[in-house]
């Protein structure tokens, strides 16, 4: 086994922790407050050919690899995770499924401009009655002539606002056993009938646009049908396996981020006439926070290297999510706890951490869900 990052990899994560560090980090509290979302970053990350990472060059990307990717998610997620939480949407939700799915009409149409950042992507899974059950999505699509007619509605859904297009589930029929068939669709932003709000005021990662989709008799080509149509209910979930990858990497930025504030206030801060980093409880507490961010950082490694060599990575991918966003709870909780009431207020930065970090353990199937998937891949 070799666990050192290749030459390309560490250019990679120089390039991106200096850019996240002079560009994003800055804006993060202001982000934080507002609410607003950083377009003008994503622009300048778009120039840099970051959302084009894990893409061919003959796509508009960089032509690097799951790993690499992985690795960016983490030091924009260190920085910020509102603007962590949207990069690994628009790469990984927004745009892979083309990549993965999509005709080379498609490809050149739509992903393109999201590869090469000229465009931001999102996917619209999640119904008020259909978030861990996605199989009870109520989105309909009725193919009329030459066109689809959508209805339904979407909830919780990442960068639509501010998105080109969005990669819709919608039911497109019955099987011959009567069960529903999901399709994936390409639907433009901005065309009659379809209408997006984002009003969400949201416990963490503020910035980062949650929006509401409405379909009322929304009309799109047949040509936008994206993959088999038979096959779209299988084409998200491996769509929300490589997805885990990236949450768990933000998770882990996260986590890094309350971990390195924890570490230097044990240090400066003194108590009864010593350095608290002295005590021998508060090094246990940042020992166990070394441990964790360690344990997750090879396992998000592992399973990126997996999907990179096209090998089984569903478990892992699990796996690594769950273990990752539930340490990054736990560490921006202890961060906390180290800096004592400082921690408490804003000032500080770890209370946001641990307010971002929540999101990392709902999103892409929550803790409950990948148990379930780990415990059926396990054999029972």
């Amino acid at each position: 086994m070799n666990f050192d990052l290749t030459k390309e990899q560490k250019m990679i994560q120089e390039m991106v922790s200096k850019f996240a560090e002079k560009e994003i980090a800055p804006q993060a509290e202001h982000i934080d407050k507002t609410g607003e979302f950083p377009y003008d970053t994503f622009m300048k990350m778009g120039e840099l050919g970051l959302l084009g990472i894990p893409f061919p060059e003959q796509y508009g990307g960089s032509g690097g690899d799951t790993v690499s990717y992985a690795i960016a998610v983490e030091e924009i997620g260190k920085a910020c995770g509102s603007t962590g939480l949207s990069y690994a949407a628009a790469v990984s939700l927004g745009a892979a499924p083309i990549y993965y799915f999509g005709t080379e009409e498609q490809k050149q149409k739509y992903l393109i401009p999201l590869a090469s950042g000229k465009a931001l992507g999102s996917f619209g899974l999640t119904e008020p009655n259909a978030g861990s059950d996605a199989g009870g999505t109520k989105t309909s699509a009725v193919l009329e002539g030459d066109h689809y007619v959508i209805n339904g509605e979407k909830t919780y859904i990442t960068n639509a606002e501010f998105a080109k297009q969005v990669i819709v589930t919608a039911v497109t029929g019955k099987n011959d056993k009567g069960k529903k068939i999901i399709s994936a669709i390409i639907v433009p932003t901005g065309i009659s009938g379809f209408k997006i709000t984002s009003n969400y005021d949201k416990l963490g990662v503020r910035g980062s646009n949650t929006s509401e989709l409405v379909f009322d008799n929304v009309k799109v080509p047949k040509e936008n049908l994206l993959g088999d149509p038979i096959k779209g209910f299988n084409q998200f979930l491996y769509t929300l396996d490589g997805g885990r990858i990236s949450i768990a990497a933000l998770a882990l930025g996260i986590a890094q981020a309350a971990y390195e504030a924890a570490l230097q206030y044990a240090k400066e801060r003194t108590q009864f006439g010593t350095s608290i980093s002295k005590f021998q409880a508060i090094q246990f507490k940042l020992a166990d926070m070394a441990m964790e961010l360690e344990l997750a950082r090879n396992m998000i490694y592992k399973v990126a290297w997996l999907k990179d060599n096209e090998r089984p990575f569903s478990k892992e991918a699990s796996i690594a999510k769950l273990y990752a966003s539930e340490v990054s709870s736990r560490i921006t909780n202890q961060a906390i706890q180290i800096h004592g009431g400082y921690g408490y207020m804003r000032e500080y930065k770890v209370e946001r951490y641990l307010r971002d970090a929540k999101l990392t353990e709902i999103g892409e199937g929550t803790s409950e869900i990948q148990r379930h998937i780990i415990a059926k891949k396990i054999g029972l």
